[in-house]
């Protein structure tokens, strides 16, 4: 499988990587991610939900058949990418919109996450921060972790999968689109950063 390179990402040390809380691609791509059946859907039905900006993230909980039974939007601090603070921030996201799973042996429901972007599909730092972030807060939450898809001008890609498409893109407006199966519960949004921020600390 084949990853392209932000070129400020090629120069990374790995002291810096492991400081930062990130995975590489490599990683990633080594760690069982499970695939998505249907990633067009999932994607198309998110946007549609949320119609993510730029610094957007949307976090999403899907059951065995891939249905969408939770999910929630919110921005971006403008700070250093870091893997442990984006995992406190989807930690919270994810205590605020499903009971955790801890009490199974084994997860059944998966956690996704779909994050809009500026610049191109190449993978970042930011990109690895978040799924570093994504990996630790689902297995504190019970859940399976699930795919990583970025949304930037170029349309979406799902990392570490080699799949994805231009539309839709980060500037696209939604289309409609409904995820297969019943209508999950209406989306919740998570407000402005900074009070995400502040709610996840308050969790740790």
């Amino acid at each position: 499988m084949t990853f392209g390179f932000a070129p400020a990402s090629a120069a990374a040390s790995t002291s810096a990587a492991s400081a930062n809380r990130l995975l590489e691609p490599a990683e990633w791509a080594a760690a069982g991610i499970p695939l998505l059946r249907d990633p067009r859907e999932v994607v198309s039905g998110l946007h549609a939900r949320h119609h993510p900006q730029p610094a957007t993230a949307v976090v999403a909980v899907l059951d065995p058949d891939e249905r969408l039974r939770a999910s929630a939007s919110f921005v971006r601090r403008q700070a250093p990418a870091d893997g442990w603070m984006f995992r406190n921030v989807l930690l919270a996201q994810l205590r605020r919109i499903i009971p955790h799973d801890l009490r199974r042996r084994t997860p059944v429901r998966t956690a996704v996450l779909l994050y809009c972007r500026e610049g191109d599909a190449r993978w970042t730092e930011e990109d690895g921060a978040w799924m570093w972030g994504l990996r630790d807060a689902c297995t504190l939450h019970g859940l399976r972790c699930g795919a990583y898809i970025t949304l930037t001008r170029d349309g979406w890609q799902v990392l570490g999968e080699g799949r994805g498409g231009r539309r839709p893109h980060s500037a696209s407006a939604p289309e409609p689109f409904a995820m297969s199966g019943a209508a999950p519960p209406l989306p919740r949004t998570g407000g402005a950063a900074s009070e995400v921020l502040r709610r996840a600390a308050a969790a740790r």
